[in-house]
């Protein structure tokens, strides 16, 4: 399958929760919507230092990873990120690559969102439908 890309935001969810608590307004949330290339082949979200700046993520811990091209490469991973695709919302921590361009969207939020690659149209599709099915059992 080729590789494709989908429009995804990312928020800052300590923002999103502040606003919640009346702390601060919606215009402060920290968020980015960016095209992102779908990869399944990889489990967490990766992202590079300069998202992760404009996020205001914090950084958990320093951890390796093998990525595409079969090098090890050291990288930060941050506290969890709210990520949105269309109604579809997930959240998990990210893995900053400084010199990375592109942000992938991969396995872990995907499966997350409850959504599925069709690849004959290359893009994302609800895998239950229109609706969000979480499986608690």
């Amino acid at each position: 399958m080729r590789t494709f890309r989908e429009e995804i935001t990312l928020e800052n969810p300590r923002d999103a929760g502040n606003v919640r608590h009346g702390l601060i307004k919606e215009a402060e949330v920290r968020k980015v919507t960016v095209d992102t290339l779908v990869d399944t082949g990889a489990w967490t979200l990766v992202i590079n230092e300069e998202t992760r700046a404009r996020l205001g993520l914090d950084v958990l811990y320093t951890d390796t990873s093998e990525v595409a091209n079969g090098f090890i490469e050291t990288g930060s991973v941050t506290e969890a990120v709210n990520i949105y695709w269309k109604d579809r919302l997930t959240s998990c921590n990210a893995f900053v690559l400084a010199n990375e361009t592109e942000v992938l969207l991969v396995a872990l939020p995907l499966e997350g969102m409850d959504v599925l690659v069709d690849p004959k149209h290359e893009r994302l599709i609800g895998a239950h439908g229109d609706k969000t099915l979480r499986i608690v059992k």
